[in-house]
């Protein structure tokens, strides 16, 4: 009983972090998080460090939102983190996030077009002088 409360609590401990990890993909909500003070708390800046674990390949391939790694990393930053307490500085970094998903899901699509007309068969061009004559 006491091994599957403790694989319970695991589970627990591990979803929990894992959709926390993935908030700080929003600069919004890091905005909320500095101007409430919870950025310049101790406690919670080592919590912050602590979570680096997630860049870790075993545990970053459950990440849906890998940006959120990058945001972790900046979040280790004194300077960072007091100018999240800006509204315009979170509205920028939203806009920066935007440009680059932009830019990439056309990069994306045109490499997956190129790849897809790559893997068509080749059409051969008409034949030419009498072959269909009679």
């Amino acid at each position: 009983m006491g091994l599957e409360l403790a694989e319970e609590q695991a589970r627990n401990r591990f979803q929990s972090e894992l959709e926390f990890v993935q908030c700080l993909a929003n600069p919004n909500y890091l905005n909320f998080l500095a101007q409430r003070g919870f950025l310049r708390e101790k406690p919670f800046v080592n919590y912050l460090k602590y979570l680096l674990y997630w860049k870790e390949p075993e545990y970053a391939k459950f990440l849906k939102y890998p940006h959120c790694l990058h945001m972790l990393e900046l979040l280790q930053y004194e300077h960072f983190r007091k100018e999240l307490v800006n509204a315009q500085c979170a509205k920028f970094i939203d806009e920066q996030q935007l440009l680059h998903w932009q830019h990439y899901s056309r990069k994306r699509t045109r490499l997956q077009q190129a790849l897809a007309e790559q893997q068509q068969p080749q059409q051969q061009p008409p034949p030419h002088g009498n072959a269909t004559a009679k």
